[in-house]
């Protein structure tokens, strides 16, 4: 039987390597996957421009090159801080810290997909230690942070977040951050402490609006651990708050002064059983990743169709349901089996977040609930609940050897799953939360494949035809086309491609009779365009 120092030794060594290829991971390949929707979205307005700017500059009916489609994705010597801030402004549904971040790195680095997925990946490092801290500070155990860590580094969808140009991997340390502080000053109740927990509030706010909810859960844990009492504790707490609050006041301002709001997508109609089933997905691919194994197919979600990942019919689909049944197990043990402030912690934290979404999309409809990165403090929380769980049944003075055997090796393979998962979708040009391109590889496959090709698109489709263009060949050009009846393609080459058109476009090119619609791809995305030859003497 192994010591306690080299069992712990062991294990230690064990996290180590876990931890490297969870930072390898993060920056492997970082320029190979598709540069979807929201991130073209990042590049525009960190650059200082809003849609308005590009959709009024660039000429509608003429043949446009990949630099000219792409210019407004980058730094420009016109474009300052000023204007960033602006675009930002009239977006005020993202909070600005992780774009000024990308804008500081973007002056210093340059304009490249690398160097803006790189400040994601970077920020994504500091959960470590974050996680790590939040641990000890609920569980008063060194070995409950160290898997808590391991679990982090390796998870498929902190993975995923890690290499997306966007603030989630920034909000996903906040959150880590606040709790500590949290926790931190209902212990030592300073003044200090106090001051700081203000700080993470602000910086919650600003890094992610839905950052309310984290903070509405701390409040509720405050309340039940004072007991609803009029406590020092809880006149502090509502003073930090209140003062994490009133800091985000000016950018309220400006979210109503500009008509912002959450993206009324999030709002549409989604049946029930489809949104159980992203739940379920959503939730499994913290540690193991679905995709990885048996490739999900999506709807088009611009269509109104649904894109629940269409798993059941085949059996990898239910292998998710042993890892819920786990982590549910996880959960009911680290609340049984510590105290009150710790189980209150963790199911204030998946309350306010993840069921109030849910419940909220049950009962007034909508798709909130089912979207992955809007959960992460709930799934924090999770992940929280079984590293204590296998640190409790790990350690050497409990159970008997075989049973520990039996959790060494459910613990090492759900850190192999997690890191074969890692590895299959960093090294894939297109994942399933990138739903909205998810298809532009095998869309680009199409057009690379032809000579001199022209992309037709929908002038209010331009991001998607960014986005696509990040994954052509140099030669492809672009043409814009209006939303109206009667459209005229006078672009002479043969190989005419109609990429994801509005409804009007498409229904104007489609019973003109001077242009034939070819189907490409079985979800709609792509057609050739087949013109009429004319009669003789015509």
């Amino acid at each position: 039987m192994k010591t306690p120092q080299l069992y712990w030794n062991s294990l230690r060594v064990l996290v180590a390597l876990v931890l490297a290829i969870g930072i390898f991971l993060r920056f492997y390949n970082l320029d190979q996957k598709i540069y979807w929707v929201d991130e073209v979205h990042t590049s525009l307005r960190v650059a200082g421009y809003r849609k308005s700017n590009f959709y009024e500059q660039l000429p509608t009916g003429e043949p446009l090159t990949i630099a000219q489609l792409q210019e407004f994705q980058s730094l420009s010597p016109e474009r300052g801080w000023g204007d960033t801030l602006n675009a930002l402004a009239k977006n005020a549904e993202h909070a600005p810290i992780y774009y000024l971040l990308t804008r500081l790195w973007m002056e210093l680095f340059g304009n490249s997909i690398t160097v803006t997925r790189s400040v994601a990946a970077i920020l994504s490092l500091l959960a470590f230690p974050a996680i790590y801290f939040l641990s000890l500070e609920l569980f008063a155990a060194p070995m409950v942070g160290w898997i808590a860590l391991s679990f982090v580094a390796v998870s498929p969808l902190h993975l995923l977040y890690a290499q997306e140009a966007r603030q989630y991997s920034l909000w996903t340390v906040v959150t880590l951050v606040s709790g500590l502080a949290l926790l931190r000053s209902l212990r030592l109740k300073t003044r200090r402490s106090w001051v700081i927990y203000a700080v993470t509030v602000v910086l919650g706010f600003y890094s992610h609006l839905i950052s309310g909810l984290v903070f509405f859960g701390h409040g509720l844990y405050v309340g039940f651990h004072e007991k609803w009492k009029w406590t020092q504790s809880f006149k502090f707490y509502l003073i930090a708050s209140g003062i994490g609050c009133a800091a985000l006041i000016p950018w309220i301002v400006v979210y109503f002064n500009n008509n912002s709001r959450l993206g009324g997508w999030l709002g549409r109609d989604t049946p029930l059983d489809a949104l159980v089933k992203r739940w379920v997905v959503n939730l499994s691919s913290v540690f193991f990743d679905l995709h990885s194994v048996y490739p999900l197919r999506f709807f088009d979600v611009e269509l109104g169709q649904d894109f629940t990942p269409l798993a059941w019919g085949n059996l990898w689909g239910y292998a998710v349901i042993p890892i819920l049944l786990f982590v549910g197990y996880a959960l009911w043990v680290t609340v049984r089996k510590n105290p009150k402030f710790v189980g209150g912690f963790l199911l204030t934290s998946i309350a306010a977040n993840g069921l109030f979404l849910m419940l909220y999309d049950v009962i007034s409809g909508g798709q909130r609930s089912g979207i992955a990165r809007y959960l992460l403090p709930s799934y924090l929380a999770l992940q929280l609940a079984v590293a204590y769980l296998f640190a409790s049944r790990l350690r050497l003075d409990t159970g008997r050897n075989l049973q520990r055997r039996f959790w060494q090796f459910a613990y090492v393979a759900l850190l192999g799953v997690g890191i074969v998962s890692g590895v299959v979708s960093a090294s894939a040009e297109t994942w399933w939360h990138k739903y909205s391109c998810y298809y532009d590889v095998e869309v680009a496959q199409l057009v690379n494949q032809e000579q001199n090709p022209v992309v037709i698109g929908s002038r209010d489709r331009l991001s998607r035809l960014i986005a696509l263009s990040y994954k052509l060949n140099s030669d492809v050009r672009f043409l814009l086309l209006p939303n109206s009846d009667g459209v005229e393609i006078t672009e002479p080459s043969s190989s005419l491609f109609l990429f994801r058109p509005t409804e009007e476009l498409y229904q104007s090119l489609e019973f003109d009779p001077r242009y034939t619609l070819n189907p490409l791809h079985p979800f709609g995305h792509i057609w050739s365009i087949e013109k009429a030859v004319p009669l003789d003497g015509g």
